[in-house]
């Protein structure tokens, strides 16, 4: 399965059978294989996360917890797995990291942790706090940054005395959610977002498949890093086909980088390039 989206990475079309054997098993996410891209010096990609190598920090973004109970509310039936689903990929991340030398003194949660905007659900209540015990087990210190959907989360986050913050500075690294542009420090050389879940679509024929991505480009000659959504759930908005939602984003990203994440993570080359396949 590696030789195909290495076909893909590559610009060679494979055929349709090919492309729905690889999409039957990257649903099924037998195993993950993980590597690691490291697009700016010290910051690493590893499957959905980004991992800072000199604060020893780990990134995820944008949980969504509570997703399946907003879309059983808007009469839409999902089994509810998400959270199970979320916390065996999240231990196979820890597992590698472990076994790579890559110790997590810090967990950065960048935005949107909850999914409903307003009153916190019971389901919503019990997650999060499950989800949180699940990091400070395994970190010694959990950040939450706020992302638009956490009007309501500041409750939370003091029932289990975790810093709640609007952005976050890593050094010369600035992470925040991305649906608004903070005050940025002079000093800052990277920026990190989430927010806008990118994904891109890849066809082969009349079958496209949407894979989460990370893209790396520039923002005021600052390196920016956007990236993709750990709710597995939904795939993302296509950058190469929707408007993006966020004020970093708001320009020709034609020669931002594009890494997807599948299996693994895979640099996939410039945005410009894959509108043009």
């Amino acid at each position: 399965m590696r030789n195909l989206l290495i076909s893909l990475s590559s610009g060679l079309l494979i055929n349709e059978s090919e492309v729905q054997c690889l999409y039957l098993w990257l649903v099924l996410f037998v195993k993950m294989d993980f590597n690691i891209f490291e697009p700016v010096k010290g910051v690493e990609l590893i499957d959905l996360g980004i991992y800072v190598k000199e604060q020893r920090v780990l990134i995820i973004a944008d949980i969504h917890i509570g997703y399946e109970g907003a879309l059983n509310k808007q009469g839409v039936f999902v089994p509810k797995f998400h959270f199970k689903d979320l916390i065996k990929r999240l231990e196979s991340l820890f597992e590698f990291l472990d076994a790579h030398d890559h110790p997590v003194d810090t967990i950065l949660v960048n935005g949107d942790l909850k999914h409903e905007f307003g009153v916190i659900s019971d389901e919503e209540w019990r997650n999060v706090l499950k989800f949180l015990d699940f990091l400070r087990r395994r970190s010694k210190n959990v950040v939450l940054i706020r992302g638009n959907h956490d009007k309501a989360l500041g409750p939370l986050a003091d029932k289990r005395d975790v810093l709640f913050v609007d952005s976050f500075l890593l050094g010369d690294i600035l992470v925040c959610h991305g649906d608004k542009v903070p005050v940025i420090p002079s000093s800052v050389k990277t920026l990190i977002i989430g927010h806008d879940h990118p994904a891109v679509s890849l066809r082969d024929g009349l079958r496209v498949e949407t894979f989460k991505s990370f893209l790396v480009g520039k923002y005021k000659r600052k390196n920016l890093i956007v990236q993709p959504s750990f709710n597995q759930l939904v795939e993302g908005t296509d950058v190469l086909k929707e408007s993006p939602l966020s004020p970093f984003l708001h320009r020709d990203l034609s020669m931002f980088d594009v890494y997807i994440v599948a299996d693994s993570v895979y640099y996939f080359g410039k945005v410009k390039k894959l509108k043009d396949l």
